[in-house]
């Protein structure tokens, strides 16, 4: 069964590592849930920078997606991937709307050492991502 537009253009994404693609695939009132911020990020810039940061973080070359659950509009994707020796599981939860466009996006991880491992490199990304804004 083919993919729904919006996760085939995720995939896509995903597998080219091209996280300027994100501006065309978020909506501008996406919300994304972070498994170790507590505030949902809402808006598309906001969206799109920690998904950003989540491409160098997270698609590495062992990064692979092992399970999914699709539906119309939303998919639960399992990842596994491994970073500084640690391994880690999660999902991806992601919700689009009917012109095909992510509108919702939660990460889920597990276990405890993962979620402080990517919270710190995700910050690292984030304040790289801030400080070029700045400039």
């Amino acid at each position: 069964m083919a993919h729904p537009p919006a996760l085939a253009a995720w995939h896509r994404l995903v597998q080219s590592q091209d996280a300027a693609g994100l501006n065309t695939l978020v909506a501008d009132d996406a919300v994304f849930h972070s498994p170790v911020v507590h505030t949902p990020q809402r808006g598309k810039p906001l969206v799109v920078a920690y998904l950003s940061a989540a491409f160098q973080v997270f698609f590495t070359d062992n990064f692979r997606y092992v399970r999914e659950v699709v539906g119309a509009s939303d998919a639960v994707l399992e990842f596994e991937l491994e970073i500084d020796g640690t391994r880690i599981n999660g999902v991806d939860m992601i919700r689009w709307n009917e012109a095909g466009l992510i509108t919702d996006f939660k990460v889920m991880l597990r276990p405890l050492k993962a979620v402080n491992l990517i919270h710190q490199k995700m910050g690292e990304m984030l304040q790289r991502h801030a400080a070029q804004q700045q400039q």
